[in-house]
């Protein structure tokens, strides 16, 4: 096998960044105050990121003004394979030929890609698993896997975790922690700490704690006055994404899996950001050796962006009667094709493996970097799901979201394509597509961190001013 760089090089534009003047350009500008005038208030990312885009190739977006840009967002992680990957856009090119709408129906593409993900699925369900396509987002796998463990368990409460996001529609948001959403079913929702180890909401340290937020979790399951009862389920993030980028202790999936099988409490995992390689393995469970009861899955299941979204879940929970979630579009075959060839292609140049190498490159060089960058608090991941959390003071953990916000328009006027999450809104995060090379990706980590540097320097006068 060739290295990281010469099996993935041809994929990107080139060269990478390339701007030919202001960001936003005039083009850009116009369409961004049509859409303001057509689309809806709640539109967010050209807030943050003003500019229309036009074309992606790999790792890199061309915006209407010719500027190219690296993207380090990737579609907010639906971009595993990169924008247009030649194989599989064949394959999806070939489907559409052929068929594109077929409901529940069985065809050719939908049984290869549920075999195709059988093989890959941890442990035990690689024999047990049963799969079921709802909608096209992952909030409908949210959706389909809580409808799923509350009518097989016959309970109603869930267990979710702080800091968590899970999509959206109304039972997605009750088991998201954001209060700035309406959570419409949050009444029967409990939610406790996810081990944020930098933050530890119970004021411990990872290396001594004996993983205490574990226990507690353990505690509000079995505790008869926990004021929860039995849940239908725990659902949890491997690692948390718009909460910051959290990755939990080695161990505490673990743990959070041996006291859910101890006490009949179907585990879910939401694989939809971290599946597909994106943490350097096959799923972000991977890491800890576990097996859930119920995986969701979305976003670069597609492959190259369509959308779908299924769970998978052991057949033991297959109890819910005939028609009990459906969806008009659960059987997009573009998407289910373009899955397979993705599938394929990940195999293929050891994705996973590629993700996981330039993942511990990218954390050595942003550590290395950071440390004389005084408003860098913690930098974390695994595999390409990264990020940096900046702060006022390295002592007292202050979190600075007005400089982070800064951070990331100052990196798209370089040409690179970040997003910020995290409890605070201080937190730079990269989801770049897993095909990008060692090259691109240090050319990337080098613009964030002049960045930084550069508005670390501006005078707080002249940063309000601005």
């Amino acid at each position: 096998m060739t290295d990281g760089h010469d099996q993935f090089a041809g994929l990107h534009f080139a060269p990478a960044p390339d701007l030919h003047g202001p960001v936003p350009g005039p083009r850009s500008v116009a369409l961004l105050d049509e859409q303001a005038a057509l689309e809806s208030r709640a539109r967010s990312y050209p807030r943050a990121v003003p500019i229309a885009l036009e074309e992606g190739r790999g790792a890199t977006l061309r915006d209407v003004d010719g500027n190219t840009f690296l993207d380090f967002f990737g579609g907010a992680g639906a971009l595993n394979l990169g924008h247009g990957h030649p194989v599989v856009a064949a394959a999806a090119t070939a489907q559409q030929r052929r068929l594109v709408h077929a409901l529940d129906f069985p065809t050719v593409s939908k049984n290869a890609l549920m075999r195709s993900l059988k093989d890959r699925l941890p442990g035990a369900l690689r024999r047990t698993a049963r799969f079921h396509f709802g909608g096209p987002t992952g909030s409908d796998a949210v959706e389909a896997a809580l409808k799923l463990t509350r009518t097989h368990t016959g309970r109603s409460p869930v267990i979710a975790f702080h800091g968590s996001y899970h999509g959206m529609t109304s039972g997605a948001l009750s088991v998201s922690s954001d209060t700035s959403y309406r959570r419409t079913d949050a009444a029967s929702v409990q939610f406790v700490p996810y081990p944020y180890c930098y933050r530890c909401p119970l004021g411990l340290r990872p290396d001594s704690c004996g993983l205490a937020c574990a226990k507690l979790v353990e505690t509000v399951i079995a505790d008869p006055h926990s004021g929860t009862g039995p849940p239908a389920a725990v659902i949890v993030e491997p690692i948390q994404g718009e909460g910051g980028t959290v990755v939990p202790p080695p161990g505490y999936l673990a743990e959070l899996r041996r006291m859910t099988a101890a006490h009949d409490v179907p585990l879910i995992c939401d694989e939809i950001q971290t599946g597909f390689g994106r943490t350097g393995s096959m799923f972000g469970a991977d890491h800890d050796g576990i097996v859930p009861d119920v995986m969701t899955l979305s976003k670069a299941i597609g492959g190259i962006g369509y959308p779908l979204s299924c769970i998978a879940y052991d057949e033991a929970l297959d109890t819910w009667e005939p028609g009990a979630h459906i969806g008009t579009f659960r059987g997009h075959q573009v998407a289910m094709a373009a899955g397979v060839a993705a599938l394929e292609v990940m195999d293929e140049t050891d994705l996973p493996g590629h993700a996981g190498r330039l993942g511990e490159l990218a954390l050595a060089t942003l550590r290395d970097a950071c440390a004389t960058l005084e408003s860098v608090g913690d930098v974390r991941g695994r595999g390409l799901i990264l990020g940096v959390e900046l702060v006022r003071d390295r002592e007292t953990r202050e979190p600075w979201p007005e400089l982070t916000a800064e951070v990331r328009r100052a990196c798209l006027q370089r040409g690179l394509i970040v997003e910020v999450g995290g409890h605070f809104g201080n937190v730079v995060r990269f989801l770049p597509p897993l095909v990008i090379t060692r090259e691109l990706l240090l050319r990337g980590l080098e613009i964030f961190t002049e960045a930084v540097r550069e508005r670390e320097r501006v005078p707080t006068v002249a940063r309000v001013a601005a």
